[in-house]
């Protein structure tokens, strides 16, 4: 009896262990990335390439981190800036995260700014900063299209894949050529326009121009000096006549050839505006408005929306109302490609990462590119095929090509393309 439960005892012993055996080694075969990446091919022959800035302050490190992964591809790039006024650690604790993720490791196409700026929220640091981010991404990657930029308080509505989409089946409307088949995921196309800028504008500047334009102010931010609040003159200025004044939202898309022209910059434009703007309150509602719209070779490559939902106060405040799950359905309807702004960890961040982007928790966007099999303890996306480029569109990228659509028509007709007041009141 004695030798019978022995011999029982070990074969129980023997076959939990290889059980456990054949979890591990099921576990490693599903989660282990490929040891190189794929070969990322870019050029107007491929889907496009956006460059995302994505940006926040002191405790906003889970919150870009949820957001660089909601956002997620290997064909984009990335740059997270936390201000100054976060610590070091939690700058080190991002960068860490970000390194967890297998694709990230591999591709290698998401950077942490170690050395951070002061940004002033009513200053121009606001402008200051994008413009360096978009120049050091230029200098890190020379294959996107478009600079996007991004809050620690936004979120996406529509996954990548579904994002590059539509850039590429909206764009063939008189314009720009690009057929799609999927499924067989064989793209058959031919050449693509990419200068046009997401810019939402007006130049009819109401009370913002005694408000915002006329005063004259100091951002501490621009001087390293550690100070939350800017500095404001006893004095006011007559706005200027020399070039128009446009306004509008602060969150923009804009071209890598509009912004090759605004640091490089080939004329004084650029620079002439940036130096007015430099003392405007709030400038990152001016700024790249009014470059683009004032520069003869660019103003005609402007879409007048910012594809981003939003609900404001009535009289409006600083920053729109915060979104819960009482206006979801609202958000799935609006045809945007993101939205602003969330409180943290709201309940309806799960239900856009659940039904829009079928998003698992610390996990990023499965899309096309994701070759992993899929379960409650796999990331799909842990591994990948050769080709990154497959497109395979979301739930909600055709409410956002008749957003953009819609747009376009009105680009292509120039009734909302940089109009000066007079203008606009003619029409």
């Amino acid at each position: 009896m004695g030798v019978e439960r022995k011999w029982l005892f070990t074969l129980f012993t023997a076959a939990f262990l290889s059980f456990i055996i054949l979890m591990f080694s099921s576990f490693s075969c599903f989660t282990s990335p490929m040891p190189f990446p794929s070969i990322v091919h870019y050029g107007p022959h491929h889907p496009p390439a956006f460059a995302y800035f994505i940006s926040g302050g002191n405790r906003d490190s889970d919150r870009i981190f949820r957001l660089l992964l909601a956002v997620y591809h290997p064909r984009n790039r990335y740059l997270l800036h936390l201000g100054m006024d976060a610590r070091d650690e939690e700058r080190q604790r991002l960068a860490a995260a970000t390194m967890s993720v297998p694709a990230i490791r591999a591709f290698r196409n998401v950077d942490v700014v170690g050395k951070a700026d002061y940004v002033t929220y009513l200053g121009s640091s606001n402008v200051a900063v994008a413009l360096r981010a978009a120049s050091v991404m230029m200098k890190l990657d020379g294959g996107w299209d478009w600079f996007v930029t991004l809050s620690a308080r936004d979120y996406p509505l529509v996954t990548q894949d579904g994002n590059a989409n539509t850039v590429i089946s909206v764009l063939d409307r008189g314009f720009a050529l690009w057929i799609c088949f999927f499924l067989d995921l064989s793209h058959v196309f031919s050449s693509v326009r990419r200068d046009l800028n997401f810019i939402d504008h007006t130049s009819d500047l109401g009370w913002k121009e005694k408000d915002r334009f006329q005063p004259i102010v100091v951002d501490p931010g621009l001087y390293l000096a550690r100070r939350s609040q800017i500095f404001l003159a006893t004095q006011k200025r007559d706005t200027p006549d020399a070039f128009n004044l446009f306004t509008g939202s602060p969150w923009v898309i804009l071209s890598r050839s509009f912004l090759e022209y605004c640091i490089f910059g080939w004329d004084n434009l650029p620079r002439t505006l940036l130096m007015y703007f430099t003392n405007v309150k709030l400038s990152q509602e001016g700024y790249f408005h009014s470059v683009v719209c004032n520069a003869p070779e660019f103003k005609n490559t402007t879409v007048n929306g910012d594809l981003r939902y939003m609900i404001w106060d009535n009289p409006p405040k600083m920053e729109p109302l915060f979104l819960n799950v009482s206006v979801y359905d609202q958000m799935v309807e609006s045809g945007a490609a993101f939205a602003r702004q969330f409180e943290v960890g709201d309940r309806v961040l799960d239900m856009i990462d659940k039904k829009i982007l079928k998003r698992g928790r610390n996990q990023a966007v499965p899309g096309a590119w994701c070759s992993g099999r899929r379960s409650w303890w796999v990331d799909p996306c842990s591994q990948w095929g050769d080709d990154v480029t497959i497109l395979k569109p979301g739930p909600q990228a055709k409410k956002l090509e008749e957003s953009v659509s819609s747009l376009l028509d009105d680009w292509s007709s120039h009734t909302n393309q940089c109009l000066i007041t007079s203008e606009e009141t003619e029409d």
